[in-house]
């Protein structure tokens, strides 16, 4: 499709401005007197073109959109209801605190359900995201150990299934990265954490369930040996909706942990935002938590800071309003709906593997939790189709592709996450299209190899896209001056 600056003609516009009714001042600025390079285009044009863009958008208001461990569940709109709300909207985070009273209780009231969720006992909603979340949690780490002077604990250790942002989080904070790897059963090895785990080691980061869908079965044993060592435990919570209402990760014996208002509790996801990351702590840790926190007493609420923080990691209060659509969510479901939501996610799951396992290996058979792997290695050895091209073809299905080559444990790996928010029957119409395009394999390869062949984009060359891709657009008639 046309670019906004390539549509239309000059003179076009939407927009009559009046004439300046104040004196202008001129600034000897570098580049001023360029003309602006904005595109001539009527109000009917605009529409076409966004019209356009949206159309080719996949969201989960399109279909089915199975990316493993994200948790593309639909958003209620009375969640974007209640958070578009004036007294939500209409506010300034520099307005007396006597001014925000009910802001303040939103923040109070979500903070307290989630520690209720979680395990934890104080929590901050400062992160914007889950991996900042993560690099918040590891800050309190870091401040644990140091306070006590403990200044060899220089180590986190990571298990191979996590997720990237998991190492780069651990390194922006300052640690040194030890890897362990996965058993055979696809969860921790205890033994090679036991070897791992030392008087250097500050922290595990762990997925529970992991990144393969399983909950570990030696949960508590992982903790304690981490525990035993000197570190604390640090629970990543991108998969807590398989768990949520169910089994709290402050009983498993973590110390620290991140949950994804974004992807747990229904609120907007993708797109690079907004997000949000509240980090929750164990008693011993809340003294370092970063921020301003809201606190009850018989005036009102008032805000407080940690007597130890570790300093803001954002701006005022986090991204409010996506705190307000996460407790609008959990109002609705209450106390039992939360519970049925990750139980459904998890029978969705199952079903769908249960499915599909007679034609696509399953790399860990066994019961799963919210989200299971697909190994298609005999696939692509037998057929010469990869995992890239059943995720390419499911793209004519309208599905959105699951995750490819994640976990890097398991080869040609397809990750599929239905959540609880897909019906019976649409899980049905993805089985079927899987099946379809297995049977397709079989018998015409070369298809696959094409597809997609409906889409708006039919399957670019990717490694020319990463290695040279075009960030910029350059006008026909300009020349190339940075000031423009």
């Amino acid at each position: 499709m046309k670019l906004i600056f390539e549509r239309g003609m000059e003179g076009q516009r939407c927009t009559i401005l009046p004439d300046c009714d104040v004196p202008e001042i001129c600034l000897d600025v570098p580049g001023r007197g360029l003309p602006l390079r904005l595109p001539h285009v009527s109000e009917n044009e605009i529409s076409r073109h966004y019209t356009e863009l949206a159309g080719q958008v996949h969201g989960v208001n399109n279909g089915f959109y199975p990316l493993g461990s994200c948790t593309m569940k639909y958003n209620p709109k009375v969640n974007e209801e209640a958070a578009a709300l004036p007294g939500f909207t209409d506010i300034h985070p520099l307005q007396p605190e006597d001014t925000v009273q009910g802001c303040m209780k939103v923040l109070d009231a979500a903070k307290q359900m989630l520690l209720e969720i979680t395990g934890m006992d104080d929590m901050t909603m400062q992160p914007a995201a889950g991996a900042h979340g993560e690099f918040t949690g590891l800050l309190l780490i870091k401040a644990y150990h140091d306070s006590r002077g403990d200044k060899k604990r220089t180590k986190i250790i990571v298990p191979d299934s996590a997720h990237g942002t998991n190492p780069a989080s651990a390194a922006m904070a300052g640690f040194e990265v030890v890897n362990i790897p996965s058993g055979e059963d696809g969860c921790v090895d205890l033994e090679k954490l036991r070897e791992a785990a030392g008087e250097d080691t500050a922290g595990l980061m762990l997925t529970n369930p992991n990144t393969v869908g399983l909950f570990d079965k030696n949960i508590l044993a992982i903790t304690s040996i981490v525990h035993e060592a000197g570190g604390l435990a640090y629970y990543d919570g991108a998969n807590l909706n398989a768990v949520m209402g169910i089994a709290r990760p402050g009983d498993m014996g973590f110390d620290v942990m991140h949950i994804n208002l974004h992807k747990t509790f229904s609120t907007p996801h993708g797109g690079g935002g907004p997000g949000s990351g509240p980090v929750g702590c164990k008693a011993f840790l809340k003294e370092f938590l970063p921020g301003l926190q809201p606190a009850k007493s018989e005036a009102g609420y008032t805000f407080t800071a940690p007597r130890r923080s570790v300093g803001r990691v954002k701006m005022f209060y986090g991204n409010f309003l996506v705190v307000v659509k996460a407790l609008t969510y959990l109002l609705v479901l209450g106390r039992e709906g939360v519970r049925d939501a990750s139980r459904n996610a998890v029978l969705n799951a199952n079903y769908m593997m249960r499915k599909l396992q007679d034609i696509y290996p399953m790399a860990y058979p066994e019961t799963c939790m919210h989200e299971f792997v697909m190994c298609l290695e005999n696939m692509k050895h037998d057929a010469d189709v990869t995992a890239m091209d059943v995720a390419k073809a499911l793209l004519d299905y309208g599905i959105h592709p699951p995750t490819m080559y994640f976990p890097l444990i398991v080869h040609e790996a397809l990750m599929v996450e239905p959540t609880e928010t897909e019906s019976r029957e649409t899980l049905d119409e993805a089985i079927r299209a899987f099946r379809e395009i297995y049977d397709c394999a079989k018998k015409d390869a070369l298809r696959l190899h094409e597809a997609p062949v409906h889409a708006y984009i039919r399957r670019p060359d990717e490694v020319q896209a990463a290695r040279k891709p075009v960030l910029r657009y350059f006008f026909p008639d300009a020349v190339r001056n940075p000031a423009q």
